[in-house]
């Protein structure tokens, strides 16, 4: 079985070199394609400098940022490896989870998706790292805070899945975390790839959900460890990414749920979506 790993970056830094020196630390021989959405800090240059001789990565450089389902997308429709690692220039793999997650797909083999334990710098599991579909009600939760109260009751739970409760075997979810995802070539190109129309955020979530629909499922495996630093990736732009997220939560429930929600309820939850935007906006401000 063939890994062929995508990297899309966008003024990642010196964190791009991180994650790819990562990459080729893993247990699993894999090729790497970075793709530079017209970065303006020089991260993909300088090491495409480094690694020009080194034969199992390559670099594209975009003149314009095509967003990154479009860069995914681009190397993904070209490859002929049996899985693609599409992978977050701020996530850093430990050197066997490339191995586990390639085991775990080849021994389930109605599984399109697997992702990792995703933990931050300080150790700690990610939020996301599991996730549910962000049905109507999961998603007021979600957008409303409500979330929180999901630890009493099933009534409130939201999008996240308590991480602190998901167990240490190989299971299936509806959803992992998008920040680094093995997918197998087959189901990504049976659901037709990344939707290009998300510029940024829930282009995982739309997959997973298709994948899906055509009767493939997603599977997390805990054993396979990476550390997300996560919002490092996005810094040089906190509020266009801001708007970003909300934008495409609303494409999301549009594209999926709104047709089968009634009226009231479909704008409450774009009501919900875009009051927390603009609760959310002063933070983002103070963060630049």
């Amino acid at each position: 079985m063939t890994v062929a790993t995508i990297i899309v970056n966008y003024n990642a830094g010196e964190i791009l070199k991180q994650c790819v020196d990562a990459v080729f630390n893993s247990t699993v021989q894999t090729g790497i394609t970075v793709v530079d959405n017209a970065s303006d800090d020089g991260s993909a240059q300088q090491l495409c400098d480094e690694y020009a001789d080194h034969e199992l990565v390559r670099f594209v450089f975009n003149t314009t940022n095509l967003g990154f389902a479009a860069a995914v997308n681009a190397v993904a429709r070209c490859s002929d490896a049996d899985f693609l690692l599409v992978l977050n220039p701020d996530c850093m793999l430990e050197p066997d989870a490339i191995g586990y997650l390639t085991a775990a797909l080849e021994n389930n083999p109605r599984a399109g998706l697997a992702g990792p334990a995703v933990r931050d710098a300080g150790g700690r599991m990610q939020r996301a790292t599991v996730r549910r579909f962000p049905a109507p009600w999961k998603s007021l939760m979600t957008t409303s805070g409500l979330w929180r109260l999901g630890r009493w009751s099933s009534f409130f739970h939201g999008v996240e899945v308590d991480v602190s409760k998901i167990g240490n075997e190989v299971q299936i979810c509806e959803a992992v975390g998008g920040a680094c995802m093995l997918i197998r070539r087959e189901a990504f190109t049976a659901a037709g790839f990344l939707d290009e129309q998300y510029a940024m955020h829930c282009e995982d979530l739309d997959l997973m959900y298709r994948l899906a629909a055509n009767g493939w499922h997603c599977i997390y495996v805990p054993q396979a460890g990476s550390v997300h630093l996560q919002g490092l990736s996005s810094r040089s732009r906190p509020a266009w990414v801001h708007f970003q997220k909300h934008r495409s939560l609303v494409r999301f429930f549009k594209k999926f749920q709104a047709d089968s929600t009634s009226l009231p309820v479909c704008w409450l939850v774009y009501t919900t979506i875009w009051i927390r935007f603009v609760v959310l906006w002063p933070l983002v401000l103070m963060r630049r």
